[in-house]
């Protein structure tokens, strides 16, 4: 699997580091989330789904 965030979509709402900080981070200077892991977590499909732009895939 290989998580990515389509930059041009995120918000930086935070959501997805929020739910799973094992995997995301948010870049608050940057308004941006980014993968910081593409480690399996147990919330991480739980981030991807909450994300409210859908900007966040997997492969």
């Amino acid at each position: 699997m290989i998580i990515k965030i389509n930059i041009n979509d995120c918000i930086g709402c935070g959501v997805c580091s929020q739910i799973c900080p094992e995997n995301f981070e948010l870049k608050e200077n940057e308004g941006i989330s980014v993968v910081i892991s593409q480690e399996e977590s147990p919330s991480v499909k739980e981030a991807i789904d909450s994300c409210p732009v859908s900007a966040i895939t997997y492969d």
